[in-house]
């Protein structure tokens, strides 16, 4: 009679149907994403290392290796020229490793908040859900294929424009005119960065039809997919007659929404003010551009820190002050669950608001009419401290073992924050590194492409509730 229920207890112990515990529910999404991310990059190292994916010498390990890191986790960074070195078959591998990081990325991300979902308690979904409109977790098979839809046809939209603007303007044949549209909204929309033409966009500065498109792309793939969804299902229910449009009507958008929209106008209407002004006369970069050109080419230089890495002038030629705000753009970034890197717009204008509150002496952070809670303000301080720290360590580490006269502390700081904010601008010096700081920058890529969101999620799933509280005390802050 013993017998039964010590079956019992094994079979329910050993049946694939069991609820996992808190642990393990914790520990599988980051494994899975880590896993997911490093096949895709070793597949990718293979690949671009066969003879067939290179115009010449074959590609040495080092350089296969950051290649397809960085196209996997949508940087941009580049040892060698994608133009020149690689085949038209490597150069499909870099594209198609894009793509499956882009998308991977921002479904990944999408699919992580209805995890977390799951695990918060009743109370805290029913706030999360009238603050963030976000999507039930019957519908994860809707979000990913929302998410390809939106994806191929702002890529193809993109790559029919620019296909027929290199084919009719600049007399490309239409082959390679269709191929450069395609790899290049792709890279776009994914916000990569990658370009097969080795100036990048500096030879189509001057042009709306080609930068306008690709700023659009980066812009929208920069926003992330919860934005874009929920602006989607706003315009679907107010398609009635007699309906205002949802565009004017933003008190109907969740906070999470007016926050990434309203940051996003503000940091690209500064940053093209600011480079606009700075770099006017600059013989190097604005200097030569008439006035319209000038303002096209600081407009496109304020889009693509947002982690795209594309550059309409030569970033070398920046001032020191250029560098520097760029330096502070990308590693803002852009929304969260999207194809950007950075610490996110979010955390970057949640830490603004505690610092306005404190600076008024308000008891709470209140943004659009809402009380910021106080374990949202932690997780923003906590993820932007630690990528300030993820960018210390290797900045140091390099400008240890190079001399400032061979490499400037400003040089390596602008590459090493584009490799961890996933931006792919250069100032010239990846190439010129040792292979083992070009390894640590592909280890610095992956981090900032999956940290971010692993580390989100994970402090809002390590949330605990204590029966007591510590006695209160004091530091002296200043």
């Amino acid at each position: 009679m013993r017998l039964v229920p010590w079956l019992r207890r094994l079979l329910a112990r050993r049946s694939p149907t069991q609820q996992a515990s808190p642990a393990s529910i914790r520990r599988r999404p980051a494994q899975v994403i880590t896993l997911a991310f490093l096949a895709t990059i070793a597949t990718g190292t293979l690949l671009l290392s066969l003879p067939v994916a290179s115009t010449g010498q074959r590609a040495s390990f080092v350089e296969a290796l950051f290649t397809a890191a960085s196209a996997t986790c949508v940087t941009g960074l580049i040892v060698v020229d994608t133009q020149t070195f690689w085949t038209p078959f490597g150069q499909a591998v870099i594209v198609v490793l894009i793509q499956i990081g882009g998308f991977g990325v921002m479904t990944v991300a999408s699919l992580l908040g209805l995890l977390l979902s799951r695990r918060l308690g009743l109370r805290t979904r029913l706030v999360a859900a009238e603050s963030t409109h976000s999507v039930s977790l019957g519908d994860v098979k809707q979000v990913m294929l929302g998410a390809l839809r939106f994806t191929l046809v702002a890529e193809a939209v993109v790559a029919v424009v620019l296909a027929v603007r290199l084919t009719v303007t600049y007399g490309e044949s239409l082959g390679h005119a269709v191929w450069s549209g395609v790899f290049h909204s792709v890279s776009a929309f994914n916000n990569a960065g990658f370009s097969i033409y080795g100036d990048s966009l500096m030879r189509f500065v001057t042009d709306p039809w080609v930068c306008l498109p690709i700023c659009l792309a980066v812009i929208v793939g920069g926003v992330g997919f919860p934005v874009l969804l929920e602006l989607w299902r706003l315009h679907r229910t107010r398609r009635s007659p007699g309906t205002r449009s949802f565009l004017s009507q933003p008190s109907r958008w969740s906070v999470h929404t007016r926050l990434t929209l309203s940051a996003t106008a503000v940091l690209l209407v500064v940053g093209t003010v600011f480079f606009l002004t700075v770099e006017w006369r600059n013989p190097a970069t604005f200097g030569p551009l008439d006035p319209p050109g000038k303002v096209l080419a600081a407009f496109t230089q304020a889009v693509m820190p947002r982690t795209a890495g594309f550059n309409s002038v030569d970033t070398s030629q920046l001032n020191h002050g250029s560098w520097f705000f760029t330096d502070m753009l990308m590693f803002i970034g852009g929304g969260s669950a999207g194809t950007a890197g950075g610490i996110k717009i979010g955390t970057f204008a949640v830490l603004a608001f505690v610092i306005w509150s404190e600076l008024r002496g308000d008891p709470d952070v209140t943004l659009f009419d809402r009380r910021l809670s106080l374990t949202t303000q932690r997780q923003a301080m906590t993820v932007a401290l630690l990528g300030v720290g993820a960018i210390v360590v290797p900045t140091l580490a390099i400008t240890v073992s190079v001399p400032a006269s061979v490499i400037p502390l400003d040089r390596v700081l602008f590459e090493v924050i584009s490799a961890f904010t996933t931006t792919g601008l250069s100032t010239g010096i990846t190439a010129d590194l040792e292979p083992w700081h070009q390894t640590m920058l592909v280890v610095l890529m992956f981090l900032g492409r999956l940290g971010p969101i692993t580390l989100g999620t994970g402090l809002a799933l390590r949330e605990r509730r204590r029966m007591y509280r510590r006695p209160e005390s004091a530091v002296i802050i200043g």
